[in-house]
């Protein structure tokens, strides 16, 4: 019983780790188009800049989305 009470809990934990893992979007500008997007990794390479406040991370893409409202270089393009 407590084997699969176990088992149980870890096909639980391991199917609902990928959901949590994708509330983090970051607000970012394409360096060369200079075109801003919401993603939800932050950037590793130098074609993306993270523009949202102080590094922002939003937890939601709706939040993103009036996040990037607020960013200077993303609303004057």
């Amino acid at each position: 019983m407590k084997m699969k009470l176990a088992t149980a809990a870890l096909m639980i934990t391991a199917f609902s780790l990928p959901a949590f893992a994708a509330d983090e979007f970051y607000v970012v500008q394409d360096v060369k188009t200079k075109k801003c997007t919401i993603v939800d990794k932050k950037p590793m390479d130098t074609s993306m800049t993270v523009v949202s406040p102080s590094g922002t991370v939003y937890k939601s893409r709706t939040e993103a989305e009036s996040g990037m409202k607020t960013v200077k270089v993303c609303t004057s393009n």
